[in-house]
């Protein structure tokens, strides 16, 4: 009896030290996302595993960073993260669609004057609700992270127009973006990001829209010769998690992570712009892609063909927040 008594005891030892070491284990986040380490979106997210790591829940949580689309491209990863693969992403808004139609308002061609307009905008109480969109789907939006303006790239030049009328152009997931180049006659493809540079040096595409920061990291203007400063529209991140996992964090963990998190957000807004303006500096250094400059009536131009497509979305998006977004161009 004795010895079943210390066997016994012995087994029940051995289980908490295994249950203690289960619970010792560090929560895992990957952090997946689709451009190089150096744009603004890879430096905030080595940014954030290095103040999590000098947190002082550094020992509890491991943060692992996956660029490049190692782990998933954009179109894939809010479903891994709903199954448990991925713990932390910050797709562009365009990816959302499909889980609230609101985040189409960032989509708008030729909405927001500037990135300021756009801060203004996402720091409003409309703009904070729409973090909040997703929850019904089992999103959480975390924030919001700033790429910028975007520019067209072509293998002709784009000054009107009626330049871009049947050209083919690789667009993200988005029939806000594939009715906006619809408005000018051209022809929008959805391909995966990872797969822009081949598709642009094989010409099986004749142009693509992005940020400065995004065409020079990703090599875009090797085998792009026109760049047009149209300022167009605007490449916007949020990062999310999932409902799952962001509540089930531990109560002393979450908040330490959160904060972490809303440091490494500022970083990469901050550093967003001069980004961008390095960039352009970058590529006309290498004379490989000449930048064209709009006229007043050239932009204009593109205002016009463009502009319908805000009424074509209104009744999905609600006019109340895209007259938000536009009140905040006034302000400030």
């Amino acid at each position: 009896m004795r010895t079943l008594k210390l066997a016994s005891l012995t087994a029940l030892a051995a289980g908490v030290m295994m249950a203690g070491s289960a619970m010792a284990d560090p929560i895992t986040i990957k952090f997946s996302h689709v451009v190089a380490p150096n744009t603004p979106k890879g430096q905030m997210a080595e940014k954030f595993k290095e103040l999590v790591e000098e947190s002082s829940v550094g020992d509890q949580v491991d943060v692992e960073v996956y660029p490049n689309s190692q782990l998933y491209g954009d179109d894939q990863v809010l479903e891994a993260m709903l199954l448990g693969d991925v713990q932390l992403a910050a797709p562009a808004l365009s990816k959302f669609q499909k889980y609230t139609k609101q985040l189409q308002v960032f989509d708008l061609p030729f909405l927001f004057k500037d990135m300021d307009a756009v801060e203004r905008f996402q720091n409003s109480e409309t703009g904070q609700k729409l973090l909040t969109s997703l929850e019904p789907k089992g999103l959480i939006g975390l924030g919001y992270l700033h790429n910028g303006m975007k520019q067209l790239s072509a293998s002709e030049p784009l000054r009107v127009p009626s330049d871009a009328a049947g050209k083919k152009f690789r667009i993200m997931t988005s029939d806000v973006l594939e009715a906006q180049f619809e408005a000018v006659d051209a022809a929008p493809l959805k391909k995966p990001f990872s797969e822009v540079f081949m598709l642009l040096q094989t010409d099986a595409i004749d142009g693509q829209e992005n940020t400065y920061s995004n065409i020079y990291s990703q090599k875009f203007y090797e085998v792009q010769p026109y760049i047009t400063e149209s300022n167009h529209g605007l490449l916007d991140y949020m990062v999310v998690s999932s409902a799952r996992f962001w509540n089930g964090l531990p109560d002393d963990v979450r908040p330490v992570v959160k904060k972490a998190l809303d440091q490494a957000i500022a970083y990469g807004n901050d550093i967003a712009a001069k980004e961008n303006q390095d960039a352009k500096q970058a590529i006309i250094d290498s004379g490989k892609s000449e930048i064209i400059d709009l006229t007043p009536e050239q932009r204009q131009q593109w205002v016009d063909a463009m502009k319908p497509v805000w009424d074509q979305f209104s009744d999905e998006i609600g006019q109340d927040v895209i007259d938000a977004a536009r009140a905040a161009n006034n302000e400030g």
